[in-house]
């Protein structure tokens, strides 16, 4: 008989790890999505012919299997624009923009030292961080904090004015209270250094924070993720939408069904000889049916994640020019907005009229907090009165709205995260599960991390090997510098 492959989740990584099962063997893994789209985060969401990239997907990769799989379904091409297909399997190549919108100015992202900069910061601000960051040159902190993680890399006064609020904002909690971990996720290498490097140096292989540009579908990356899903159906694979994993029942220490439930409430049961986890670790312990000892329990349950709104805005014209920004992160204090997207820039075939301009407006929250229960009429007139506030548009422009809610987007780096290893281990200890991509593993994967968590833990099952290199994705530091 053959091995019943269970795959939860059709984001990402569960896409990735179906794909290598089929191109490698001759098993035929099922799918269960609970949502009835695919791409998971990296979905494109399709609003009256416009397209929302939510939180926006750079593809961009160090890892060579990953931009092989990139490539093995869409060809990346070296022009512009295309011909208006949308059957065409093509990455554009995209310049990467993005910038810090402070005090009604912008700064470049990440920080750069050109002259400008120093113009729109002021001499005494351009003196307290020089200072600020020599003094950070010789002293360092502590690590025990994401704060003292930015201050040993840019200088106390520098953090005050780029990364304190907006990481505030993110996260809802201060800095000091995060643990570094989400610094070592995202920013890795980045520094004053780094960018003093890259002013003069130019590097073939950069940080990530650093490149200039990247690839991306013309209709978002859930056009990328569709055809991976085609494909994977077209070689025997299975994809079963809007079901829901309920229960996971077990056979002493192995997992031998997974229980789901559709929005009908019809139960489906399906043997499993392994499983590859992508959904959220509370919820993978909560439908675990068996005893689990109360500390990991207690912890899998209070693990902190972050939810996001983006609030989709078609628009005239913006009152700020010559924007060719892919994101705006919005520095200013008086309002909640956290980043601006410009859809147009990612890729004009988003916006289904080349008149206008789509834009997505971001805001994290926590699900079920007074921003997350708002009603979607009243959230969309406060983002356009927080963007009208600070300079970005008027409301005589705007010809269309949507409000888009997006659970468990982040997970966080701080509160009983500090004892995750407890949860990490319990869930190794189930022999025939494999936890991967940025819910499965609770970890702030970027998109190619996450696929390649799928491909290792497809690995790992096929070759017999234990699970290590799926949780040592991310981690390695070769992977973090430039090759």
């Amino acid at each position: 008989m053959k091995d019943k492959i269970i795959i939860i989740g059709a984001g990402p990584a569960g896409l990735a790890c179906a794909y290598y099962f089929l191109k490698n063997t001759d098993l035929k893994p099922v799918i269960l999505e609970e949502s009835p789209y695919i791409g998971g985060i990296s979905r494109t969401h399709c609003y009256n012919g416009n397209r929302m990239d939510l939180g926006g997907h750079r593809f961009f990769t160090k890892n060579t299997e990953v931009m092989e799989f990139w490539s093995e379904i869409f060809t990346p091409v070296k022009v512009p624009l295309i011909p208006d297909k949308q059957n065409e399997k093509i990455f554009l190549t995209r310049e990467r923009l993005s910038r810090i919108y402070f005090l009604k100015k912008f700064f470049d992202y990440p920080i750069s030292l050109k002259p400008q900069t120093f113009i729109n910061l002021g001499f005494f601000n351009v003196l307290a961080a020089g200072f600020g960051y020599l003094y950070s040159c010789f002293i360092k902190k502590k690590e025990t904090s994401l704060e003292n993680f930015y201050i040993n890399r840019f200088g106390k006064p520098l953090y005050k004015m780029f990364f304190e609020d907006y990481t505030e904002k993110v996260w809802g909690i201060h800095p000091s209270k995060i643990s570094p971990d989400w610094g070592s996720q995202r920013v890795k290498g980045l520094s004053i250094l780094k960018v003093l490097l890259n002013c003069f140096i130019k590097k073939k292989n950069v940080e990530t924070s650093l490149i200039e540009e990247f690839l991306y579908p013309p209709y978002g990356p859930g056009q990328f993720y569709e055809e991976v899903a085609l494909k994977i159906e077209q070689m025997g694979g299975k994809i079963f939408f809007n079901n829901k994993v309920t229960n996971i029942e077990f056979d002493n220490d192995k997992i031998k069904s997974v229980i789901t439930e559709n929005e009908s409430g019809e139960k489906f049961s399906y043997n499993a000889d392994v499983v590859f986890s992508s959904m959220p670790i509370k919820d993978l312990i909560t439908s675990f049916n068996k005893e689990i000892p109360v500390e990991v329990k207690e912890i899998a349950l209070n693990l902190p994640y972050r939810d996001f709104i983006t609030v989709g805005l078609l628009v005239d014209k913006l009152e700020i020019e010559n924007i060719k920004d892919c994101w705006i992160y919005i520095q200013e204090r008086e309002v909640k907005l956290g980043r601006l997207q410009i859809f147009n820039n990612w890729s004009p075939y988003l916006v289904n009229n080349k008149d206008k301009i789509f834009i997505g407006l971001e805001y994290f929250c926590n699900e079920n907090d007074v921003m997350w229960n708002k009603n979607d009429e009243d959230f969309i007139k406060i983002a356009i009165n927080e963007l009208k506030e600070i300079g970005i548009i008027k409301k005589e422009n705007i010809s269309d709205s949507v409000l888009i809610r997006v659970k468990k987007a982040y997970p966080a780096y701080f509160g009983v995260y500090e004892k995750f290893d407890i949860v990490k281990d319990y869930i190794n200890s189930v022999k025939n599960l494999y936890c991967i991509g940025r819910n499965g593993q609770h970890r702030y994967n970027n998109m190619d991390h996450s696929i390649l968590t799928g491909f290792e833990a497809a690995r790992a099952f096929i070759n017999g090997t234990d699970k290590d290199l799926v949780w040592e994705v991310n981690t390695e530091n070769e992977y973090h510098e430039a090759k």
